[in-house]
Protein backbone atom coordinates (compact mmCIF):
# COMPACT_ATOMS: atom_id res chain seq x y z
CA UNK A 1 0.00 0.00 0.00
CA UNK A 2 2.85 2.36 0.81
CA UNK A 3 4.45 1.58 -2.51
CA UNK A 4 1.27 2.43 -4.37
CA UNK A 5 0.82 5.63 -2.39
CA UNK A 6 4.39 6.77 -3.04
CA UNK A 7 4.08 6.02 -6.78
CA UNK A 8 0.83 7.99 -6.88
CA UNK A 9 2.44 10.99 -5.14
CA UNK A 10 5.46 10.92 -7.49
CA UNK A 11 3.17 10.64 -10.51
CA UNK A 12 1.00 13.58 -9.36
CA UNK A 13 4.07 15.73 -8.72
CA UNK A 14 5.44 14.98 -12.18
CA UNK A 15 2.03 15.61 -13.74
CA UNK A 16 1.66 18.99 -12.02
CA UNK A 17 5.18 20.04 -13.04
CA UNK A 18 4.35 19.27 -16.62
CA UNK A 19 1.40 21.67 -16.56
CA UNK A 20 3.45 24.59 -15.25
CA UNK A 21 6.15 24.13 -17.86
CA UNK A 22 3.73 24.41 -20.77
CA UNK A 23 2.50 27.89 -19.76
CA UNK A 24 2.98 30.35 -22.66
CA UNK A 25 5.55 33.07 -22.33
CA UNK A 26 4.07 36.57 -22.34
CA UNK A 27 7.19 38.41 -23.45
CA UNK A 28 8.31 37.53 -26.94
CA UNK A 29 11.03 40.14 -27.14
CA UNK A 30 9.73 41.45 -30.46
CA UNK A 31 9.26 45.17 -30.88
CA UNK A 32 6.09 46.28 -32.65
CA UNK A 33 6.72 48.21 -35.82
CA UNK A 34 4.34 50.76 -37.27
CA UNK A 35 4.45 50.61 -41.06
CA UNK A 36 3.57 54.15 -41.97
CA UNK A 37 4.18 53.47 -45.67
CA UNK A 38 0.92 51.50 -45.83
CA UNK A 39 -1.25 54.49 -44.90
CA UNK A 40 -3.60 55.55 -47.71
CA UNK A 41 -3.41 59.12 -48.99
CA UNK A 42 -5.96 61.63 -47.75
CA UNK A 43 -8.99 62.04 -49.98
CA UNK A 44 -9.23 65.41 -51.65
CA UNK A 45 -12.03 67.85 -50.94
CA UNK A 46 -13.53 69.72 -53.88
CA UNK A 47 -13.22 73.54 -53.99
CA UNK A 48 -16.84 74.21 -52.99
CA UNK A 49 -16.52 72.10 -49.85
CA UNK A 50 -13.08 73.59 -49.14
CA UNK A 51 -14.52 77.09 -48.87
CA UNK A 52 -16.96 75.87 -46.21
CA UNK A 53 -14.36 73.78 -44.37
CA UNK A 54 -11.93 76.72 -44.18
CA UNK A 55 -14.31 78.48 -41.78
CA UNK A 56 -14.85 75.35 -39.67
CA UNK A 57 -12.11 75.62 -37.03
CA UNK A 58 -12.68 72.22 -35.36
CA UNK A 59 -12.40 70.35 -38.66
CA UNK A 60 -9.27 72.29 -39.59
CA UNK A 61 -7.68 71.26 -36.28
CA UNK A 62 -8.59 67.60 -36.91
CA UNK A 63 -7.17 67.83 -40.42
CA UNK A 64 -3.90 69.29 -39.09
CA UNK A 65 -3.62 66.45 -36.58
CA UNK A 66 -4.14 63.94 -39.38
CA UNK A 67 -1.17 65.49 -41.17
CA UNK A 68 0.93 64.85 -38.04
CA UNK A 69 -0.14 61.20 -38.19
CA UNK A 70 1.59 60.83 -41.57
CA UNK A 71 4.85 61.94 -39.96
CA UNK A 72 4.73 59.20 -37.30
CA UNK A 73 7.44 56.65 -37.99
CA UNK A 74 7.21 54.50 -34.85
CA UNK A 75 4.65 53.32 -32.33
CA UNK A 76 5.46 56.04 -29.78
CA UNK A 77 4.85 58.81 -32.33
CA UNK A 78 1.66 57.07 -33.38
CA UNK A 79 0.43 56.89 -29.77
CA UNK A 80 0.95 60.64 -29.31
CA UNK A 81 -0.77 61.42 -32.61
CA UNK A 82 -3.76 59.21 -31.74
CA UNK A 83 -4.17 60.89 -28.34
CA UNK A 84 -4.19 64.27 -30.07
CA UNK A 85 -6.67 63.05 -32.70
CA UNK A 86 -9.03 61.75 -30.02
CA UNK A 87 -9.03 65.17 -28.33
CA UNK A 88 -9.60 66.99 -31.64
CA UNK A 89 -12.42 64.61 -32.55
CA UNK A 90 -14.12 65.29 -29.21
CA UNK A 91 -13.88 69.04 -29.87
CA UNK A 92 -15.28 68.50 -33.38
CA UNK A 93 -18.26 66.62 -31.97
CA UNK A 94 -18.94 69.25 -29.31
CA UNK A 95 -18.38 72.17 -31.70
CA UNK A 96 -20.70 73.94 -34.08
CA UNK A 97 -21.10 72.33 -37.52
CA UNK A 98 -21.62 74.48 -40.60
CA UNK A 99 -25.29 74.48 -41.56
CA UNK A 100 -24.74 72.45 -44.73
CA UNK A 101 -22.72 69.78 -42.92
CA UNK A 102 -24.95 69.52 -39.85
CA UNK A 103 -26.55 66.22 -40.87
CA UNK A 104 -26.60 62.58 -39.87
CA UNK A 105 -24.58 61.37 -42.86
CA UNK A 106 -21.49 63.26 -41.77
CA UNK A 107 -21.98 62.63 -38.05
CA UNK A 108 -22.28 58.89 -38.59
CA UNK A 109 -18.99 58.84 -40.47
CA UNK A 110 -17.43 60.83 -37.65
CA UNK A 111 -18.67 58.21 -35.20
CA UNK A 112 -17.02 55.47 -37.28
CA UNK A 113 -13.80 57.50 -37.26
CA UNK A 114 -14.00 57.75 -33.46
CA UNK A 115 -14.47 53.97 -33.22
CA UNK A 116 -11.33 53.33 -35.27
CA UNK A 117 -9.36 55.92 -33.29
CA UNK A 118 -10.11 53.94 -30.14
CA UNK A 119 -9.31 50.70 -31.95
CA UNK A 120 -5.84 52.03 -32.81
CA UNK A 121 -5.34 53.22 -29.24
CA UNK A 122 -6.33 49.78 -27.91
CA UNK A 123 -3.92 48.06 -30.30
CA UNK A 124 -1.09 50.27 -29.07
CA UNK A 125 -1.92 49.73 -25.40
CA UNK A 126 -2.22 45.95 -25.83
CA UNK A 127 1.07 45.69 -27.79
CA UNK A 128 -0.72 44.54 -30.93
CA UNK A 129 0.43 45.53 -34.44
CA UNK A 130 -1.09 49.01 -35.02
CA UNK A 131 -0.72 49.20 -38.80
CA UNK A 132 -4.00 47.52 -39.84
CA UNK A 133 -6.26 49.48 -37.44
CA UNK A 134 -4.51 52.71 -38.49
CA UNK A 135 -5.21 51.97 -42.16
CA UNK A 136 -8.87 51.30 -41.27
CA UNK A 137 -8.99 54.57 -39.35
CA UNK A 138 -7.60 56.47 -42.35
CA UNK A 139 -10.20 54.81 -44.58
CA UNK A 140 -12.91 56.05 -42.19
CA UNK A 141 -11.42 59.56 -42.28
CA UNK A 142 -11.35 59.47 -46.09
CA UNK A 143 -15.00 58.37 -46.09
CA UNK A 144 -15.80 61.40 -43.95
CA UNK A 145 -13.93 63.71 -46.35
CA UNK A 146 -15.68 62.11 -49.33
CA UNK A 147 -19.03 62.68 -47.64
CA UNK A 148 -18.25 66.41 -47.53
CA UNK A 149 -17.93 66.30 -51.33
CA UNK A 150 -21.15 64.32 -51.70
CA UNK A 151 -23.09 66.77 -49.55
CA UNK A 152 -21.88 69.77 -51.55
CA UNK A 153 -22.36 68.11 -54.94
CA UNK A 154 -25.88 66.77 -54.40
CA UNK A 155 -27.96 69.43 -52.75
CA UNK A 156 -31.58 68.50 -53.28
CA UNK A 157 -34.31 70.95 -52.40
CA UNK A 158 -36.37 69.13 -49.80
CA UNK A 159 -39.33 71.45 -50.34
CA UNK A 160 -39.59 70.37 -53.98
CA UNK A 161 -39.44 66.70 -53.06
CA UNK A 162 -41.89 66.89 -50.16
CA UNK A 163 -44.28 69.33 -51.82
CA UNK A 164 -47.48 67.48 -52.56
CA UNK A 165 -49.17 70.21 -54.58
Amino acid sequence: MRKLLSILIVFSVLWSCKKTESAPSETTGEELVFQYQKLPQKASINPEATTIVETWEEFKALNTSMDVLYKATNTEDLALAIEDLIEKEKKLEAGQYPELFDNFQLKSRQRVLRTYLYKVKAAILENQPPTEPTVQMMDAYNAMRNQLNVIVNSQLDKKLILDEE
